[in-house]
């Protein structure tokens, strides 16, 4: 039976409307990581699937292939320069726009989009990144186990949902419902001691200059934050207060970093990516020298995330006319962000000269040529769409941004030889740790192809990655009452009955979710 008792400390919660602040003196997010307990061996990864499944469940997590990819590359580039024996992390990017991040037991790193908004270059969203890493690789989360016996998942989960619900609200009664809670988490947590922080300060500095970044991002993004917290008031956002970033704690940063410039640590050759992103080996660069990522790549996520996470696409359409905006028309970065807005606003026929204005200028730019792709797709330009793609996945074969696209836009014709193609595009991807996107994606094939039986297990996996455990349960046992099942489809839907069956219980028993209703 899976028992989980931790709460996180860098809980990814903010106030949505923080000119109702009543405390002038702001503190800056400890992105530090949370605490847990003395777990069995896998009883780390099944707590960072379960609340990743919540975060699914609560639509707090972007899903986009594309931003998927870059924050999963990015994450493993820095854990290919930590001294883990156990590379098993996951990175989320989270639709909230308040400075964030927190990791949770087995290596689940959850980013806010408020931070990579704010963040002025890779490298310091990379420090926050690697000190979130040196919080799983020196195990600070299980040496926490004592103090966090009070603390319990059901409290956070309550917290998660209190803030979805609440998403984009001004009233009274939203704000209420948010400062309570945080009231409660307030005086419940346990904050890390400082001997935690400034170990995970060392280890991730020393991290960045591994993979080639520079180690003076992290003085630079504490000094960043610390200049925000003495902005006015009605400009400055709600934290869950935990650790301040202190002068003492930029100068330390800063006095590492130069120390790792004077004696580079050594340097990994190669690791291999995570499986999701191909395999592939990721080769590092010589420590100190300067980062191997490409500058206008992290602009571009920055704009796309700034319009995924908008609460509406026509937020951003406003965002980009904006007087302030129209001043960079020039800067490609903010073109690609306006284009996106306006395509996700499906407003196609002004989008398209922009796109057309970025190939213009780099006409072999994945992001460009995708983003063109997509607009043909729209349109309805189906033919012309699909050769577009099939040319990019020759130029990038397996890039998950590209065969999502492009699955979608063999789904869309709607006919079985597309579904087919479809299918094989996602097959070998497919496991239950999964995001919900793609088992749907695949069940959507499976039933244009025809195949009713792996369409209705591909819903109940999907139901399963985005928190619907009752529902994901209910689909596996109506399957397993059909009376047209060879022995290895009903070994295989049995076997997964067994895995889900303790888990829902489990569940229940908590009360975490409200049972949703089954059918039959």
């Amino acid at each position: 039976m899976l028992r989980i008792r931790f709460l996180l400390l860098a809980l990814p919660l903010a106030l949505v409307a923080p000119a109702q602040a009543q405390s002038s003196r702001i503190e800056l997010p400890d992105m530090g990581s949370s605490a847990g307990g003395i777990l069995a061996p896998g009883e780390e990864r099944r707590i960072r699937e379960e609340l990743s499944r919540e975060l699914y469940r609560l639509g707090l997590v972007i899903e986009d292939p594309l931003l998927e990819s870059y924050i999963e590359e990015l994450g493993y580039r820095l854990v290919a320069a930590s001294d883990t024996e156990a590379p098993d992390f996951r990175f989320l990017l989270l639709r909230l726009r308040t400075i964030n991040a927190f990791a949770a037991p087995g290596g689940l790193i959850a980013t806010h989009a408020g931070l990579v908004l704010a963040a002025s270059r890779e490298d310091e969203l990379a420090a926050v990144l690697a000190h979130e890493v040196a919080h799983v690789t020196q195990r600070h989360i299980l040496r926490r186990h004592e103090n966090m016996q009070r603390a319990s998942l059901p409290i956070l989960l309550g917290m998660l949902g209190a803030l979805a619900a609440s998403a984009g609200r001004t009233d009274d009664a939203a704000q209420a419902v948010i400062v309570g809670g945080l009231s409660l988490l307030e005086q419940q947590a346990i904050n890390y001691t400082r001997q935690n922080e400034y170990e995970a300060d060392r280890i991730g500095i020393q991290i960045l200059a591994r993979a080639g970044f520079d180690p003076e991002a992290m003085a630079g993004m504490f000094q960043r934050l610390a200049r925000a917290s003495r902005g006015p008031e009605q400009a400055v956002p709600e934290y869950l207060r935990t650790h301040p970033v202190t002068t003492s704690r930029i100068a330390e940063a800063r006095q590492r970093a130069q120390a790792q410039r004077e004696t580079p640590p050594p340097v990994a050759a190669t690791f291999p990516l995570h499986p999701a992103l191909g395999g592939f080996p990721h080769p590092l660069p010589a420590a100190g020298t300067a980062p191997a990522s490409d500058p206008l790549r992290f602009r571009l996520m920055q704009e796309r995330l700034r319009v995924l996470s908008a609460r509406v696409p026509d937020d951003a359409v406003a965002f980009y006319r904006s007087a302030a905006r129209r001043e960079m028309s020039a800067d490609p970065a903010t073109t690609y962000g306006h284009a996106l807005a306006l395509v996700e606003a499906s407003r196609l026929d002004e989008a398209q000269p922009l796109i057309a204005a970025l190939l213009a200028n780099q006409a072999a730019r994945l992001e460009f040529r995708l983003l063109d792709a997509d607009l043909k797709q729209r349109r309805g330009d189906l033919a012309a769409a699909r050769a577009a793609f099939r040319e990019l996945l020759a130029d990038h074969p397996a890039h998950p941004a590209i065969v999502f696209a492009y699955v979608d836009a063999l789904l869309q014709r709607g006919d079985a030889e597309s579904a087919l193609e479809a299918q094989a595009l996602l097959r070998g991807r497919l496991t239950p740790s999964e995001g919900p996107r793609l088992h749907r994606s695949f069940a959507r094939a499976a039933e244009l192809a025809g195949d009713e039986i792996r369409a209705s297990e591909a819903h109940a996996e999907a139901a399963f990655a985005s928190g619907h455990l009752e529902d994901a349960l209910g689909i596996l046992e109506r399957l397993a009452r059909r009376t047209d099942l060879d022995h290895y489809q009903r070994a295989r839907i049995e076997a997964r009955i067994a895995d889900l069956t303790p888990l829902v219980l489990e569940l229940r028993r908590r009360s975490l979710n409200p049972p949703e209703r089954r059918a039959g």
